[in-house]
């Protein structure tokens, strides 16, 4: 049993849930989220609460059962309040910034890496410090997981894209005798 997918949802004021088909819709004071989810799951949704129900007793079910419960929270949160990822870029001569609707950034190559922003994300560089803000978890999430895979935080020196708050463990360089 999901203990996620158990608990009832509160949908707060401000915001509205509908659900057509398999489409549900979340709509808030930040924008609009909608996301497409399986018959193998019962949204309901009553008042101001969601509840969620299994159709059938297999192990699918119950695996996407908890899953759509954390969807559903994850969207009513993100047009409540946006999400956001900072990134912070250490190393001499790394630099970041917008241009339009693009991410350029200067991390050592022989070329500029230019990143395209999604419509539905905002992005800032502030000297060393990249903020990503959305109202999808999931685009913010992937969006900056993307962007530090271009130059990961290494451990001898910590130069690299890391997240605010990581912890890169540093290793011991060459010894000298």
């Amino acid at each position: 049993m999901s203990r996620i997918g158990k608990q009832e949802i509160q949908i707060p004021s401000g915001v509205k849930v509908t659900k057509e088909g398999p489409i549900l819709t979340v709509v808030g004071s930040k924008g609009t989220l909608t996301k497409n989810f399986r018959d193998d799951v019962i949204v309901s949704i009553n008042d101001n609460l969601i509840t969620l129900t299994i159709k059938r007793n297999d192990k699918f079910s119950k695996s996407l059962w908890g899953t759509y419960a954390s969807h559903i929270i994850n969207m009513i949160q993100g047009v409540e309040t946006p999400y956001q990822k900072k990134i912070i870029l250490e190393g001499v001569g790394f630099k970041s910034e917008v241009k339009g609707t693009d991410l350029q950034f200067a991390l050592g190559f022989s070329h500029p890496v230019i990143v395209p922003i999604p419509n539905t994300i905002t992005a800032t560089a502030e000297k060393n410090v990249i903020t990503i803000t959305g109202i999808d978890k999931e685009l913010v999430g992937g969006f900056s997981a993307s962007i530090r895979a271009l130059k990961k935080a290494e451990p001898y020196k910590g130069k690299g894209m890391r997240y605010e708050g990581e912890v890169v463990r540093r290793k011991q360089g060459k010894k000298t005798t």
